[in-house]
């Protein structure tokens, strides 16, 4: 078959590819395609139904695939259906429910298909427009009615950004003719899902779900753009839910575009958002979408010719179509200034040992002297395929290390989702909390063996006590020692070069655990050790312990520096320390007089503090710490890299005389969460209730629980989830209690009976 590919994206470049893979194809033609498309380029006006037809006539072309929206706006698919030519490619009337946005929503409401609440205006109609958004009192996603090469969308994050956003449409021309009318629609949060099929006019096959990045930026910030990297399959959509979401909304817009008269021939796109009240269409597409084709046609394993014959004579039902295992991934390369203003004309250098199958060109073209430039705003789309997501990701940057040009830019963290989603939980990364408390229960007969009348807590509590009478100063002084470590998220902060915040985060955790036996810190023993000591280093985390002493008034006595080749890995660190502190046998934490009703008062913890680190370096392991993911307001390195604070000064009035009375027990929510540490305090027999969503979670809390899909039961035993101290008291004292904190805190649970002293999150 002569087959002729109109466009010259990236697309088509993966189109061709797809193309040339198939036996039947004896003679491939792009028109008029870049320098990199493989088979004979012929010059074409895309979307001019004249100018194709003429072509595909003078090449004897059997077969016609139609790359870009343009194409199928312009009626191309009709002209050469008219000419007895045989076309991959949606009708004029079927592509309206892409090339108009107002259009397309009616269509599905007369069709039953879900889509966000939304409003249509016209420039007549700005007063309208802006009464509406100030109605609805929150920002809205602003759409160019009409095509503007994927970039027509303004998602505002305030109200006064999306009245600018229409304004800058309908009165600006900011997009052209494609903004003589612009749909204002509700914001959606969720998942974002590309779901692609193939359609033959009464039956629409699902490929495998991708997930495109359209944002400029890391973190997915900046302006909108084409599209800078997808991946497929998204692990944010399974293949039960693909099933579901191809009966509800492809198969839904294939019959009712066949109910209409307007049978649908070639690829249907469906943007989705997948919200907490279900999925929601955002847009169709009535083609292949760039950098979606190169991510879902790689992995394609029957013949894709047959396929879209099958597709343009409606036989589509006696197809098989089947896929790769495994997963891809494509990383946009784009030139200086996109999506702006994106400068063209730099020369481009290509490694020769670059896999040119997965290296799909988009703005290229050759000079007179035959030298390779940047011809547009997306120069190069590079795939990796692999076993998974983070395998094919890694190819597919691996590859794109081949191409250099001037200006270019690349996001860094195509894929980053689908990582943080699949990391499984704390015991895939590497920390098992049942095997952890498996052990502390095995070793407790061993530790109690060697322990005297003197020690009144030992393994299992926050801190050991020992008794120290000869401390005359108190009626019956004890001494409460806690020893820890920063665990992983030293590894962070040394990625980061923020090596000071680990010596802060040591002390103040162990401050904290044995405040919680109401004793005050005496001193501090600290122990750093690396494969190779770096002076520098070792200063930085000091100067920190330093500075987190002097604010508890505990001295720094002094600690341990071990230099340990062949135990450590280079340029990792290690810090743990010892603190001791003194308490009143009186005025010990936590009383025999906790009992069934019993309040817990949250206090609020300022990040992760010092745990779960294991799983939060594999949520965000696809992401800069540069980026600034929504809702952040500042890079996920900052988030991340707080250090723990102290509680002493907190509650050091709560503690302090009579005001003492109120309180039975304190809980320090470290590794473990809430699930884990609560029942530490609690006698035998209770056990707690805590209530979901009653204390105020962080952005960074709402980042973690959206990207990660992990239960509540997972995040609230393995990170304190916004509570980093716990408050016991009665329920008549809850309010002395709270006036006695000076910041807000919250009713978060209570105390009740349970034989095996279990928290419950509901």
């Amino acid at each position: 078959m002569k087959v002729l590919v109109v466009g010259s994206g990236g697309r088509e470049h993966a189109i061709a590819q797809a193309v040339l893979k198939s036996p039947k194809c004896t003679e491939l033609v792009v028109a008029p395609g870049n320098a990199g498309t493989p088979g004979r380029r012929e010059p074409v006006v895309v979307d001019s139904p004249v100018s194709v037809v003429a072509l595909a006539g003078r090449l004897q072309s059997d077969l016609v695939i139609l790359g870009p929206d343009a194409a199928i706006a312009a009626g191309v698919a009709d002209a050469l259906q008219a000419a007895g030519i045989t076309v991959f490619g949606a009708t004029r009337a079927a592509g309206e429910l892409e090339w108009s946005k107002s259009a397309s929503r009616e269509f599905c409401e007369r069709h039953g298909i879900s889509v966000p609440m939304s409003r249509s205006f016209t420039a007549a109609q700005l007063d309208d427009a802006r009464a509406f958004v100030a109605s609805h009192g929150q920002a809205m996603v602003v759409k160019a009615d009409g095509l503007a090469a994927g970039k027509g969308v303004v998602v505002a994050e305030s109200v006064d950004e999306t009245i600018a956003a229409i304004e800058a449409i309908l009165v600006g021309g900011a997009f052209g003719a494609a903004g003589s009318k612009v749909l204002v629609e509700e914001k959606l949060v969720g998942d974002e899902v590309s779901l692609l099929a193939f359609c033959d006019g009464v039956r629409a096959v699902a490929m495998p779900p991708a997930q495109d990045h359209k944002r400029i930026g890391e973190g997915d910030r900046g302006l909108n753009t084409g599209g800078m990297g997808a991946y497929a399959p998204t692990p944010a959509c399974p293949p039960d839910l693909v099933e579901a979401l191809t009966r509800d909304i492809l198969q839904r817009a294939v019959s009712g575009c066949a109910k209409e008269g307007r049978p649908y021939h070639g690829v249907l796109y469906a943007g989705l958002m997948l919200t907490a009240t279900g999925p929601k269409l955002i847009e169709f597409n009535s083609r292949f979408g760039d950098p979606e084709a190169q991510a879902i046609l790689p992995l394609l394993s029957s013949d894709f010719v047959e396929i879209v014959l099958a597709c343009a004579n409606g036989t589509l039902s006696e197809s098989n179509v089947q896929w790769h295992e495994g997963a891809s991934c494509t990383v946009v390369l784009a030139s200086e200034g996109y999506p702006a203003a994106p400068r063209v004309g730099d020369g481009i250098t290509i490694d020769p040992a670059a896999n040119s199958e997965l290296l799909f060109h988009a703005g290229t073209e050759r000079d007179a002297s035959g030298v390779l430039r940047t011809s547009g705003g997306r120069v190069f789309t590079a795939t990796g395929m692999g076993a998974n997501v983070a395998e094919a990701r890694k190819r597919a940057y691996e590859l794109a290390g081949n191409v250099s040009f001037d200006g270019s830019q690349m996001r860094r963290d195509i894929g980053w989702r689908a990582i943080a989603r699949t990391t499984g939980g704390y015991a895939a990364s590497g920390v098992d909390i049942d095997e952890g408390n498996r052990a502390v229960e095995l070793l407790k007969a061993s530790v109690a063996s060697t322990q005297t009348s003197s020690v009144l807590a030992g393994v299992g509590a926050f801190g050991g006590v020992f008794d120290v009478s000869f401390l005359k100063q108190m009626d019956e002084p004890l001494l409460v020692a806690s020893t820890d470590g920063v665990g992983t998220k030293v590894a962070l902060a040394a990625q980061a070069g923020r090596l000071r915040g680990v010596g802060i985060d040591l002390v103040n955790h162990c401050v904290n655990d044995v405040l919680v036996q109401n004793a005050r810190p005496l001193f501090f023993l600290d122990y750093i050790a690396s494969s190779h000591i770096v002076a520098e280093q070792v200063a930085a985390i000091v100067d920190g312990m330093s500075e987190a002493c002097r604010e508890n008034s505990c001295a720094l006595l002094g600690g341990e520096t071990a230099e340990m080749p062949g135990v450590y890995h280079d340029g990792h660190v290690d810090v743990a320390g010892t603190l001791v502190g003194v308490a009143d046998r009186s005025q010990l934490l936590p009383k025999t007089t906790i009992a069934d009703g019993d309040i817990l008062i949250g206090v609020a913890s300022n990040g992760p503090h010092t745990s779960g680190y294991s799983l939060l370096r594999r949520i965000f392991a696809g992401l800069p710490l540069s980026a600034m993911p929504a809702p952040l307001t500042e890079p996920i390195g900052d988030a991340l890299l707080v250090p723990h604070r102290s509680y002493l000064p907190v509650l050091e009035t709560l503690l302090q005389g009579e005001n003492l009375d109120l309180v039975k027990g304190l809980v320090h929510i470290t590794g473990g969460g809430l699930s884990e540490n609560v029942p530490r305090v609690l006698p035998e027999g209770l056990g707690a209730k805590i209530t979901l969503g009653s204390w105020e979670r962080s952005a960074l809390f709402d980042l973690i629980a959206t990207v990660s899909a992990l239960s509540d039961h997972e995040l609230h035993r393995t990170l304190n989830m916004g509570v980093g101290m716990v408050v016991i008291c009665a329920p008549t004292d809850v309010a002395a209690v709270q006036g006695l904190i000076n910041e807000t805190t919250w009713v978060i649970g209570s105390v009740v009976p349970n034989a095996h002293g279990e928290v419950s999150l509901l």
